[in-house]
């Protein structure tokens, strides 16, 4: 098959295209710039020109593919709100290209946008909160709108993805830890962030791509749920910097953006994906890869 994949010289992005192209597929990858469509030519990979803002750009690479994976997302977090918004008209122009056709479309969220109650590990079959309370809800809203036109829809939910040189939220609280000079966590630091290895990661997409039945969530989740006190313990012998507890009411000015996200306890399942797409991690775990990433240059 020809996959469209968006945010496809990304982090996760790559990552896929190597899986697929891999496992024998054909992939139509959007790029904005010079670099990424020299990377994806390397790659072995189609280039398609556009970016998120280009809605036609979008509609027009679905077209020209049996399947679309959706990574692409804009992290500016100043603009968080604003950017899940636009996630969702994404969505919907994908959609735009895909109605009454049969092909699938399988959109990203996130394990933490699922509305399964305080302190209980999140699965597949709990419905998102609404984004008026979680805003990155927009993008599993959009699906929904979208499989009601008569697309066929998946969602893949992400945990923390890491591997030695990115950890999801874990990267910028590195980031906050080396300008504060210290690591903090908040309260006891025992709320509980689900993570998974990008490779993991890569082949859980594709497997989805071949297996998923119309209108399923998947949860890449391989530890169900790291302590973010141990995250913190990590990264403060990373820096060489003291580990320290903060107060809730705390948490915004010390971490920013960040903030409230630092004290979330969402631990998630992966129970039905494993069993439905015979998927089975075997990547190393989050502590291990923040302890053998580099945190000073050479």
């Amino acid at each position: 098959m020809k996959i469209f994949v968006t945010g496809a010289t990304g982090f996760i992005g790559s990552a896929i295209v190597r899986e697929l192209l891999d496992a024998g597929h054909q992939v139509l990858g959007l790029t904005r710039s010079d670099a990424g469509a020299q990377s994806l030519v390397a790659a072995g990979a189609e280039v398609h020109r556009g970016d998120l803002e280009n809605l036609e750009s979008l509609r027009s690479g679905a077209a020209r593919s049996d399947a679309v994976i959706h990574t692409a997302f804009n992290h500016d977090f100043s603009k968080y709100v604003a950017n899940c918004e636009a996630d969702r008209q994404v969505i919907e122009a994908l959609g735009d290209a895909l109605a009454g056709s049969g092909r699938l479309l399988i959109v990203t969220s996130g394990t933490g946008m699922a509305n399964s109650g305080p302190g209980n590990p999140a699965t597949e079959y709990d419905l998102p909160a609404s984004s008026k309370v979680v805003p990155r809800a927009a993008s599993e809203e959009a699906a929904a709108s979208v499989a009601a036109r008569g697309v066929r829809t998946a969602i893949v939910r992400l945990p923390q993805v890491h591997d030695t040189v990115k950890q999801g939220l874990v990267t910028y609280a590195i980031q906050v830890a080396r300008e504060k000079g210290v690591s903090a966590y908040v309260g006891e630091g025992l709320n509980r962030w689900p993570a998974a290895h990008r490779l993991d990661t890569a082949r859980l997409y594709r497997l989805a791509l071949e297996k998923a039945d119309a209108g399923e969530r998947f949860h890449a989740v391989a530890e169900q749920g790291v302590p973010v006190r141990e995250i913190a313990e990590v990264i403060g012998r990373g820096l060489k910097v003291p580990v320290v507890s903060i107060a809730p009411e705390e948490a915004a000015k010390h971490f920013g953006w960040l903030g409230p996200f630092a004290g979330w306890d969402i631990p998630a399942s992966s129970a039905h994906t494993r069993e439905k797409l015979g998927w089975n991690p075997t990547g190393p775990s989050l502590i291990s890869d923040l302890e053998n990433m580099r945190y000073f240059p050479a």
